[in-house]
């Protein structure tokens, strides 16, 4: 497998998304060239043989740009982190379909079918958002980012009476009359510790 350049710093990586962002296609190609490095680690993992390697490469590239052209930075997630999802996403599409790949991947070449039916191409996916792989990735950072705040800023007794009302930690949710009758507590009083939880929750978030 050819070497490929060193990734950006976080510094750099920073400022090259700003001027992407605004329309800079300089700023796009080095990151996009920057991170060549990992396209080619996350396609080891597919144990191909040199030939296979070099497809796999070109059709991670295209998640990678995909990647590029839809992250936003303000979401809190690293662009490593969501180009990781979606260079795999692509990769097994590509798998799934089982379309043997030549070594020259061309950009109108028809690789599949949308939902309806409708042939698209390698062009309909680098021009096109994937709003699940975006849903998805928001989803998993703000269940971490929960969890974080969960443990940082709750006490005792709002974490207990949070878990069992949402079913956290595989607790099974419960009402708050429930919970009162468990603890031996008033329900006005789960009530306004689960209010105080969630204000500190929220407010975290914000």
């Amino acid at each position: 497998m050819k070497s490929f350049p060193m990734p950006l710093s976080t510094k750099e990586e920073q400022h090259y998304i700003q001027l992407c962002k605004i329309g800079d296609k300089a700023a796009r190609e080095i990151l996009i060239e920057r991170n060549l490095r990992l396209v080619a680690h996350i396609v080891k993992k597919y144990n191909a043989n040199d030939k296979e390697i070099d497809d796999l490469i070109s059709i991670g590239t295209i998640g990678l740009i995909k990647a590029i052209d839809t992250f936003d930075m303000d979401k809190g997630i690293r662009l490593a982190t969501y180009a990781s999802r979606c260079i795999d996403n692509e990769l097994l599409m590509m798998l799934r379909n089982g379309k043997k790949q030549s070594r020259d991947v061309y950009l109108y070449e028809p690789i599949g079918a949308d939902k309806e039916g409708n042939e698209i191409n390698l062009l309909d996916i680098i021009e096109s958002v994937d709003d699940d792989i975006v849903e998805l990735m928001e989803l998993e950072e703000n269940t971490k980012k929960l969890y974080q705040f969960f443990d940082k800023v709750l006490s005792e007794r709002e974490k207990e009476i949070i878990k069992l009302r949402y079913g956290l930690g595989g607790e099974d949710e419960a009402t708050q009359r429930e919970i009162a009758d468990m603890l031996g507590i008033s329900r006005s009083y789960v009530s306004r510790i689960e209010k105080k939880a969630l204000r500190k929750l929220r407010e975290s978030f914000d």
